[in-house]
């Protein structure tokens, strides 16, 4: 084994994810550019990392980075910290929209736990080739993620590989946190699959954390499970979050994890975070929320990894092939804006807690009498 930059080089990968919003343009919108320039340099500059990608949907920077320092490595979360930083003063001197919103604290504490930005990470050995994607989402929450990942490693409709290929026919095991409670589960599935939808079919509360080949307890997937509002005690908007998956040789193909997007799901967030709308994937190009900021979009970017180094990437939903999921999510919208302020379209009230909800309860207290 060889050092590389402080950190003892072997087999095993690091990939992090982090992301942040430090400012929008226009609004909630998009990322200036400037800002991007910014991310960039910051992670060039740096001698820890083995490669890196920087990358936006919607008003989010996405730091997608790979090294051998391990999960949760401190100079690793640092350097994305001081990266988001030093994007908010650039956001701060073009007087961008909501300037370091995600940053939750004015000091680095050591990593990124409580802390505001999302973070995606997961460790492994590169195998002969090693595909991966990269999902990132702007305008909704962690909770986005379970239905596409109960496809994506359950669902024999959706992974046919699951049936047909005898290194994925075992099934996997998924890690399920409750985002309240701050208490984790493992579920098998197949065998367990009843059991594992009960949770995460209520996707405000119980997040899709991880999944696990069964058989080999490789890493399949790992997303991002920061909830900024239980975080801060207050509304601060929707989280945000990012996926990471790997693919093929016993996990399911590119085409089985991108097809769970071919149907665009309802999630929570969109306009201030309070409303319930459809998930639609998009192009980088085309991630830049504006109709009621919004849908919420989700981007795909593929890379192969290649002794660390992320060969790409390709833009999945650039695709034609998901224009018919854009219409859908589309006419949902529509349908979905006819409800105006009316459940289900505005979340339902445990949701709104972090919202006006709780000053308006306060103040119409003495209004409300007892039925006799």
């Amino acid at each position: 084994m060889r050092s590389h930059a402080g950190f003892t080089m072997g087999k095993i990968l690091t990939l992090s994810v982090i992301k942040a919003d430090v400012g929008g343009f226009v609004g909630h919108s998009d990322v200036h550019p400037a800002l991007l320039e910014k991310a960039k340099s910051c992670l060039s500059a740096s001698s820890i990392l083995t490669d890196f990608h920087v990358s936006h949907v919607g008003d989010d920077i996405n730091l997608i980075m790979t090294h051998y320092g391990g999960r949760n490595n401190g100079e690793i979360h640092h350097l994305a910290w001081d990266t988001f930083i030093a994007c908010t003063e650039v956001a701060k001197s073009l007087k961008l929209y909501g300037a370091g919103q995600d940053l939750l604290s004015d000091s680095f504490s050591g990593n990124m736990r409580g802390m505001g930005p999302g973070v995606a990470e997961m460790e492994f050995e590169e195998r002969p080739s090693e595909p991966v994607i990269v999902f990132m989402a702007d305008k909704t929450e962690p909770g986005a993620w379970n239905l596409p990942v109960y496809k994506m490693f359950a669902d024999p409709f959706n992974t046919i590989g699951l049936v047909i290929d005898p290194k994925a026919h075992c099934g996997f095991n998924f890690e399920v946190r409750d985002l309240i409670e701050n208490k984790k589960v493992t579920f098998a599935a197949p065998e367990e699959l009843y059991d594992l939808l009960v949770f995460i079919g209520a996707p405000g509360r119980y997040c899709v954390k991880a999944v696990f080949h069964k058989q080999t307890g490789e890493i399949a997937a790992v997303s991002s499970t920061q909830r900024l509002n239980l975080m801060a005690g207050r509304y601060v908007g929707k989280d945000d979050p990012v996926l990471i998956v790997r693919c093929q040789s016993g996990l399911p193909a590119v085409g089985e994890v991108l097809e769970p997007f071919a149907n665009p799901h309802l999630v929570s967030g969109w306009m201030r975070g309070s409303h319930t709308g459809p998930l639609m994937p998009v192009p980088v190009a085309q991630a830049t929320p504006a109709r009621f900021d919004g849908p919420p979009r989700v981007v795909a970017l593929g890379f192969q990894m290649c002794n660390g180094k992320l060969v790409g990437p390709q833009d999945f939903f650039a695709d034609p092939s998901f224009d018919n999921a854009r219409r859908k999510a589309l006419d949902v919208a529509d349908y979905m804006r006819t409800l105006g302020p009316f459940e289900p379209h505005r979340l339902h009230l445990e949701e709104m807690e972090y919202t006006t909800l709780p000053d308006v309860m306060h103040r119409l207290k003495d209004r409300f009498v007892k039925l006799s």
